[in-house]
């Protein structure tokens, strides 16, 4: 996550003939990670990446633009977005707060997270100490999981000590990179939390519509194009690096009991329910949303789903 945004400093810089600098900032730097929103709409900074649903209580909907439980997968939302009125709404919502937003990269499918114990039952969710945030925490707590909301930074100590049982973070790639192998042995997929977050690139609307339109076309078109150099490089180096994990450092790769898997989908379905009653844009957004989901989903098991159970030879 860290390396794209010099990334699209870089790409906006050679298609401008140099005409536009862009200079980044990492977390803490000029503002803390969780007041990109406010920077960016007060002008404090042009641009900001982060995820739509650290906003959600600015603005209800916002999860629906990062990743919601059960939800579309980065694939799914790239089309949402384009084809299905995502981004007018994502517009829509951001526009009162003088901000524009678009997506600027997806980590695809997560991984649940690592684990001190190993998890046979719902039982073993009970009074479980994890990092998990947003509605994936929400569902993780009336499982009777106890979610703790904690900053990357503190996480690695707090698995250390014991204070945490488990974390949830992003896949094999970035997991690897911040030694959680060496404080937890049970890897847990799937992500059913984050199956498809994206990520957003957020703009200063003022300033954004104040650029020549040629410049303006640059950065929004290299938003696409780090959108989709993220999307790739997950997928090239997430199977790489749980290799990895599972030869070199012994990692148990573990999927969760079905009747785990269940439960957090009966639960993320009243959870999500229960955010789209919060006001009618949140209403709106969750209607466009699940009625996306539900046709790409009947499409995929006749499409994507057939082909994948064909290649294994599977019933």
């Amino acid at each position: 996550l860290g390396t794209t945004p010099e990334f699209f400093a870089k790409i906006v810089d050679e298609m401008s003939g140099g005409r536009m600098k862009i200079r980044v900032f990492g977390a803490n730097e000029l503002v803390g990670g969780l007041e990109v929103f406010d920077a960016v709409s007060s002008g404090v900074a042009e641009i900001g990446h982060s995820g739509a649903y650290y906003w959600q209580g600015k603005i209800a909907g916002t999860p629906f633009f990062s990743t919601i439980p059960f939800g579309l997968t980065g694939v799914e939302m790239n089309a949402w977005l384009d084809y299905g009125g995502g981004k007018e709404l994502w517009r829509e919502i951001y526009e009162p707060f003088n901000l524009y937003p678009t997506r600027g990269g997806n980590s695809g499918t997560q991984m649940f997270g690592w684990f001190n114990k190993e998890i046979n039952s719902l039982e073993d969710i009970k009074g479980l100490k994890m990092r998990i945030p947003g509605l994936g925490g929400e569902v993780f707590s009336r499982a009777g999981g106890l979610p703790v909301t904690m900053q990357v930074s503190d996480v690695f100590t707090a698995m250390q000590t014991g204070a945490l049982d488990a974390t949830e973070f992003v896949g094999p790639y970035n997991d690897l990179s911040a030694g959680y192998h060496t404080v937890a042995s049970y890897y847990y997929y799937p992500g059913w939390h984050e199956p498809g977050s994206t990520i957003e690139l957020v703009f200063n609307k003022e300033k954004l519509d104040a650029l020549p339109s040629d410049l303006r076309a640059i950065v929004l078109n290299a938003a696409e194009v780090m959108n989709q150099k993220l999307y790739d490089e997950y997928t090239a180096l997430n199977n790489k690096a749980l290799q990895t994990l599972i030869d070199e450092h012994g990692v148990q790769l573990r999927e969760l009991p079905k009747d785990v898997l269940a439960e957090f989908r009966r639960l993320s379905a009243d959870v999500v329910a229960e955010l789209a009653d919060t006001d009618d844009t949140t209403r709106r957004i969750y209607e466009s949303y699940s009625s996306f989901q539900r046709g790409v989903e009947n499409y995929h098991a006749i499409s994507e789903e057939a082909y994948i159970d064909a290649r294994r030879n599977r019933d």
